[in-house]
């Protein structure tokens, strides 16, 4: 006699409870109503350290070789495990026990890293007590995923000694440095990357850790780092939940700043929050890779020196101006003719220049990023003439300042340099 085929089952005709418990065996998907709790009794996000870090959540540090990301991940480690905000972030729940895990360098190595932070920042044993941990994957090996022909397996066992040792240790923030090497699985698979990303999640979330990712960018071609850009497939910048990219200074910038040193902009670095969407926006922090002595020399062998990151403040490029400033620039405007090529010996980058007590050589990157500014907010604006049958932008006043807004006049040395050209000149 041929098998009768099973009919399906009309669930609809079910009870519900009745229909949780005959699909597949288990408690079937249901929807759960809204609870509409009181705003106010809501737990708040439980942030560690500004909006970097926060607990139950993963953060990945996306950045291109060279830049500094061990240096500043030691000092967000110190920060942590002291209590100082050493990089200008708050610490939201005081001194936390934070565990570096670096799978490139040696032990002696890291050690050299830490003790020449601890030594410019003034950090002592009694600092960070018992909350500092330092391991080398050189030393004990960290692999949560590898991958064969079959596919991809995740190291439970891995994930379970991590738990195991965070809750023991009571450990705020792990940071695994670098990400790469933290597995054995093709970089360039989304499947893959995502689950391991999805599981350093899941243990954050059980143990109430933070978990701080270390990764290297794709080549850029000379371009800025943003979010997007960590090496390989998207999946972890997709679960992350904060995404901090590293950038040297450019030379733009630079010239900006003011800063003519090559070597004093390739040691200062920018981290943008890139993805923070359960945080307010975050304004760049500056650091500034500094190198510390260890004093271990002896005889003719000098002593090491390590880099270590410190907060730098970015100078500000009105530092100085008033509005008496923008107001005798548009009076000077108003009174003769100014071109905007700064190729033009009448450019008005000079006349700043003059009110403002600055150089219109060494300060010319500032000086076009005030004219700049002043444009952009309607201060100054661009008429076109034409000379001699070619198109000739000239800058003219565009909203005017009243003169009941200027004050009285500063002095100009609290705004320009020394030398500075016509300084002692009436505009």
């Amino acid at each position: 006699m041929a098998a009768t085929a099973p009919q399906p089952m009309d669930y609809a005709a079910l009870q519900p409870d009745e229909a949780a418990a005959r699909i597949n065996g288990h408690t079937a998907l249901r929807a759960t109503p809204y609870r509409w709790p009181d705003p106010a009794s809501l737990p708040r996000r439980q942030w560690l350290m500004g909006h970097w870090l926060l607990r139950g959540e993963v953060t990945a540090i996306i950045a291109p070789g060279g830049t500094g990301k061990s240096t500043i991940g030691n000092a967000i480690a110190l920060c942590l495990a002291s209590g100082q905000p050493l990089l200008g972030k708050p610490l939201h729940r005081g001194p936390q026990a934070v565990w570096i895990f670096n799978l490139e360098d040696g032990t002696d190595e890291l050690e050299r890293q830490l003790s020449a932070a601890c030594a410019y920042h003034g950090i002592c044993p009694d600092d960070c007590e018992d909350r500092l941990h330092l391991d080398s994957g050189l030393v004990q090996p960290l692999c949560t995923a590898s991958e064969d022909r079959d596919g991809f397996t995740l190291a439970e066992d891995v994930f379970a000694q991590l738990a195991a040792t965070i809750r023991e240790r009571r450990i705020a923030t792990v940071i695994v440095d670098p990400f790469v090497s933290s597995h054995a699985v093709r970089e360039s698979s989304n499947e893959a990357i995502d689950a391991i990303a999805k599981r350093w999640k899941r243990l954050a979330q059980e143990t109430g850790c933070a978990v701080v990712l270390v990764h290297h960018t794709r080549k850029l071609g000379g371009r800025e780092v943003t979010a997007e850009d960590g090496r390989g497939a998207v999946a972890l910048r997709d679960a992350a939940r904060v995404v901090l990219p590293l950038n040297p200074m450019g030379d733009k910038e630079a010239e900006e700043l003011g800063i003519a040193d090559p070597a004093l902009r390739r040691s200062l670095v920018r981290i943008d929050t890139g993805k923070a969407n359960r945080a307010p926006p975050d304004a760049a922090t500056w650091i500034k890779l500094e190198s510390q002595s260890l004093d271990n020399g002896e005889g003719l062998e000098p002593s090491d020196f390590v880099g270590v990151a410190t907060l730098w403040e970015k100078p500000d490029v009105f530092h100085g101006l008033t509005t008496w400033h923008l107001y005798t620039v548009q009076q000077c405007l108003a009174a003769g003719d100014w071109r905007e090529s700064v190729q033009a010996k009448d450019w008005v980058g000079h006349l700043v220049a003059n009110v403002a007590g600055l150089s219109a050589e060494t300060d010319k990157g500032r000086i076009k990023a005030i004219i700049r500014t002043w444009k952009r907010n309607g201060a100054l604006a661009v008429e076109h003439r034409a000379i001699n049958g070619r198109d000739v932008p000239f800058v003219i006043v565009g909203k005017a300042v009243d003169a009941s807004e200027i004050g009285s006049r500063p002095h100009l040395a609290t705004c320009g340099a020394e030398g500075a050209e016509g300084a002692d000149a009436d505009p």
